[in-house]
C-alpha cells in the first residue's frame, strides 16, 4: 500500500506525543529528528527533508502548540498542512484547450508505463470527463509499441491513430489534422521513450512539441524509483519543459518517496497517479487526500468518489425501498456482491480507511473465484427461487448444484450466508444496530471472502 511503511513510523511518533500532557521545545526536537529519519527511510530527496523539518519546527516553536492542552494534535494539523504544501497544496488539473482539440503529449523513460497510463487517462478522460480522445502511435522504436496501444486502445473503446513506422513528428501531424475532421476534442501523443535520458530522445521531443504544440506535456514517472523518478523528472524539465507529472504504481510503493519530492524538487505538480493494474486505476492526485492517508486520518472524499462511480443510483434506491419493506432477495445479494466488486482491491480501499479501520482491512480480498461460484450458483435458480429460496427443497438443489458445476454442499453454504444476511436487513429495516459479531467473519473485513465465498479453498472440489 502507497506510504505504508512512512504512515506507520509517522503514526508511531505521534502516538508517543499523545501520552505526555504539555511538550518541551526538548519534545518537539526529538520528534522532527524522527519525523526526518521517517522520511529519509521514504527515500525523500535529503533537501526536501531538511526544508520540510525546518518549516515544521519553526511552525511549532514559535506558536502556542506547547502551551495548548492538546500540542500533540496541533503537531499533527502543521505537519498534515506542511506535508499537503510539500505535495502542492491542491489538485492540479489539466489546461484545457479553448478552442480546437486539447494536445496532451506523453513522455517518460521506457518501462514507466507511459503507453498504458496514457491511454488509462484517456479513459478517464472520457468516461469522467464526457471527452472524445484520440491515442495516437508515435512511437516508432519500440517493438510493438503500436500494438500494445492499439489493444489497450480497443479495451477502453477509443480509438488509435497510427501510420506505422514512419516520422514521429509527421505522426502527430497527421492525426492532429483527423481529430479536426473528425471531431475529436482531446489528442494525447505516445511518444518514445528510453532506459536513460540521451539527446536523440530529447531533440525528437523537441521536435514534435515545435509541429503540434501541444497545450501539456505530461511526463510518465515510475513511483517504485524513488529518487530516480525525481531525477529524471528534473531532466525532461530542463531539457523539455513539462507540464505536470503521472506517477505510476504508486499502489506498490510502501515508501512514497517520489511522491513526496518532485513537486518540490521540480516545482512541476503530480496530476495524476495510478493506483493498480487495471485499465480504470488512474486517479486525480490531492495532496491535501494524500497527506491525510499518510497521517493515518483516511480519506473518505475519495472512498465516497470511489463508491458513487461503481455503484448505480437507481439500483441502490431500489435496494433501499426493499430493505425498508424486508425485502432482499437472492438476486439483490448478487447484485451487491456485482457492485463491490466494482469497487477493485479492498487493500486500496483500506487506505481510504482512517486509523484502526483501515489496518483491519489492509490484508481483506474479494476472492474473484468465490464470487464467480456464487454468481455461478444463483444464476443456476430459476427467478421463483431467487425471490422466494425457501422453494429450493433437496432436488432443487441438486438440479442448481449440477447446474453450475459445483456440489449440493456449496448451495447450502450460499444459502446460509444469505439467510444471515437476511437477518442482518432485518435489524437494518426496524431500525436497529445489527451485531456484526457473528456473521461469518463480515464484521472483521478479513473473512469479506469468506462472508461471500465458501470458505477455504481446500474444501472445495
Amino acid at each position: 500500500m502507497a506510504f505504508e511503511g512512512l504512515s506507520e513510523k509517522l503514526n508511531a511518533v505521534f502516538k508517543r506525543l499523545r501520552g505526555k500532557g504539555r511538550l518541551t521545545e526538548a519534545d518537539v526536537r526529538e520528534t522532527m529528528r524522527e519525523v526526518r529519519l521517517a522520511l529519509l527511510e521514504a527515500d525523500v530527496n535529503f533537501k526536501v527533508v531538511k526544508d520540510f523539518v525546518a518549516s515544521v519546527t519553526e511552525r511549532v516553536v514559535g506558536s502556542d502548540v506547547l502551551e495548548s492542552l492538546t500540542p500533540a494534535q496541533q503537531i499533527v494539523k502543521i505537519v498534515n498542512e506542511e506535508l499537503t504544501a510539500l505535495m502542492g497544496g491542491t489538485n492540479a488539473k489539466i489546461a484545457f484547450a479553448s478552442s480546437g482539440p486539447t494536445i496532451l503529449m506523453m513522455v517518460g523513460l521506457q518501462g514507466a508505463g507511459k503507453t498504458t497510463n496514457g491511454a488509462k487517462l484517456a479513459g478517464y478522460l472520457k468516461s469522467r470527463m464526457g471527452k472524445r480522445p484520440l491515442l495516437v502511435a508515435c512511437d516508432v522504436y519500440r517493438p510493438a509499441a503500436i500494438t500494445q496501444l492499439q489493444v489497450v486502445g480497443e479495451q477502453l473503446g477509443i480509438p488509435v491513430f497510427a501510420l506505422g513506422q514512419v516520422n514521429p513528428v509527421q505522426i502527430a501531424q497527421h492525426a492532429l489534422r483527423y481529430a479536426k475532421d473528425n471531431g475529436f476534442d482531446t489528442i494525447l501523443l505516445d511518444t518514445a521513450g528510453r532506459l536513460h535520458v540521451d539527446e536523440q530522445l530529447m531533440n525528437e521531443l523537441k521536435n514534435i512539441k515545435a509541429a503540434v504544440h501541444p497545450n501539456e506535456i505530461l511526463l510518465v514517472v515510475d513511483a517504485m524509483t524513488g529518487q530516480d523518478a525525481v531525477n529524471a523528472a528534473s531532466a525532461f524539465d530542463e531539457a523539455l519543459g513539462i507540464d505536470g507529472v503521472i506517477l505510476t504504481k504508486l499502489d506498490g510503493d510502501a515508501r512514497g518517496g517520489a511522491a513526496l519530492s518532485i513537486r518540490a524538487v521540480t516545482g512541476k505538480p503530480i496530476k495524476f497517479i495510478g493506483t493498480g493494474e487495471k485499465l480504470d486505476m488512474i486517479d486525480l492526485f490531492h495532496p491535501d487526500r494524500m497527506a491525510s492517508r499518510i497521517l493515518g486520518m483516511g480519506d473518505m472524499l475519495s472512498l465516497i468518489e470511489k463508491a458513487e462511480q461503481s455503484f448505480d443510483e437507481k439500483q441502490a434506491a431500489k435496494l433501499e425501498e426493499k430493505l425498508r419493506k424486508n425485502r432482499f432477495t437472492l438476486t439483490d445479494y448478487l447484485e451487491q456482491m456485482q457492485q463491490l466488486r466494482k469497487m477493485g482491491d479492498l487493500s486500496q480501499i483500506a487506505g481510504m480507511m482512517p486509523g484502526q479501520l483501515g489496518k483491519q482491512m489492509q490484508n481483506a480480498q474479494i476472492d474473484e473465484k468465490m464470487l464467480s461460484r456464487t454468481e455461478a450458483i444463483i444464476l443456476s435458480m430459476t427467478p421463483k427461487e431467487r425471490e422466494n429460496p425457501g422453494l429450493l427443497n433437496a432436488s432443487r438443489k441438486r438440479r442448481v448444484a449440477a447446474g453450475c458445476g459445483l456440489e449440493v454442499v456449496d448451495v447450502n453454504r450460499l444459502l446460509k450466508q444469505f439467510e444471515m444476511m437476511q437477518q442482518l436487513t432485518k435489524q437494518l429495516s426496524k431500525g436497529r444496530m445489527p451485531s456484526f459479531g457473528g456473521m461469518g467473519g463480515f464484521g472483521k473485513m478479513g473473512g469479506m471472502s469468506k462472508m461471500h465465498g465458501f470458505g477455504r479453498k481446500k474444501r472445495l472440489k
